[in-house]
């Protein structure tokens, strides 16, 4: 009888130690909340690996149980199967450790901003210990746009790997992710930031440095006139989004938009604007602040602008009481 050999795939394939390391091939995000969960799974769904990082293993099982929420949702409408859902939650890894930012090619800053003071003091300090952690090649961006990135990378030793990193999580399908080179940022950095963006299929648009940029900036003054127009008693808030969405060709209305936001947010964004600018327009409407009281802010409380179910989706009877357990 002939004698068998049995080979591996393995021994025809480079060493590990001789193998090339993709460019991104582990990315690290600060902060899983609404924004850093959208950047994660956008991230995840392309293949690349991604490690977040919270402030306790409370928060990161929340964030994971919130993640999983959402791939349900698109399995729910035949946007994914169960195995692709497998494949992306694979990919995510939560830590409460900067540590395990070690072998991150780019950690993005997508923290939860207050005041703008508090943003920038906090968001230097998650600068500094993100610098202690990572490689000299890897890039720290932050997905912040009313703080600009000079400020934030002015105390590191190595502020030429920074750069504002700006993703558009208002619109479903945004294919846009805002490029913003600072003060310090090299070209090099800013060419493989362009490189990363087209990576994940996004296009990276170059944008000077401003607060707001041009996403923020166009979007707050959108809902702003709106509010206005609302007040005026010009029309409801309905015909008001139906008027943008199928005159302006938007996908969502100024309220709509306003709601998957995160009305709070949009109210952060508004006064940061305004005491940057000093501009009337940038100034938070009576609306917002009203619904910011009541802690009505949209989606995530299932009641805003409208009223939503668990899963983010607009109630059909909107005198129906919301049902919303998060």
């Amino acid at each position: 009888m002939s004698e068998k050999f049995t080979e591996s795939l393995s021994d025809y394939a480079l060493s590990s130690s001789s193998r090339t390391k993709m460019m991104f091939s582990k990315i690290g995000i600060v902060g899983c909340g609404t924004t850093g969960q959208s950047i994660t799974l956008m991230i995840a769904g392309r293949g690349i690996e991604v490690v977040f990082l919270e402030l306790t293993q409370e928060k990161i099982d929340e964030g994971y149980r919130e993640m999983i929420e959402q791939l349900d949702e698109k399995i729910n409408h035949w946007g994914m199967t169960e195995s692709e859902k497998k494949l992306i939650l694979s990919r995510i890894k939560g830590t409460v450790s900067y540590e395990d930012f070690s072998e991150c090619d780019l950690v993005i800053e997508s923290i939860l901003s207050k005041t703008r003071e508090y943003s920038r003091d906090v968001r230097k300090s998650i600068f500094l210990n993100i610098e202690q952690h990572v490689s000299i090649e890897t890039i720290i961006a932050t997905n912040s746009t009313t703080t600009v990135i000079t400020e934030l990378s002015s105390e590191l030793e190595h502020k030429e790997r920074c750069v504002s990193l700006h993703f558009s999580t208002t619109a479903p399908n945004a294919r846009i992710v805002e490029v913003v080179k600072g003060l310090y940022s090299s070209p090099i950095v800013c060419e493989n930031i362009r490189k990363f963006a087209k990576l994940i299929n996004k296009d990276p648009i170059p944008v000077e440095e401003s607060p707001g940029l041009v996403s923020v900036r166009l979007g707050v003054a959108l809902i702003s006139e709106a509010c206005e127009i609302l007040m005026e008693g010009v029309a409801t808030k309905e015909d008001i989004d139906y008027v943008t969405r199928n005159g302006l060709g938007l996908p969502l209305g100024p309220f709509e938009m306003a709601d998957r936001i995160g009305i709070d947010r949009v109210e952060r964004w508004m006064e940061n604007l305004y005491n940057e600018f000093g501009d009337l327009k940038y100034k938070a409407s009576p609306i917002i602040k009203k619904l910011v009281r009541a802690k009505r802010y949209g989606r995530k409380t299932c009641q805003g602008f409208y009223k939503y179910d668990t899963l983010g989706q607009k109630l059909k009877d909107q005198n129906l009481p919301a049902d919303c357990t998060h």
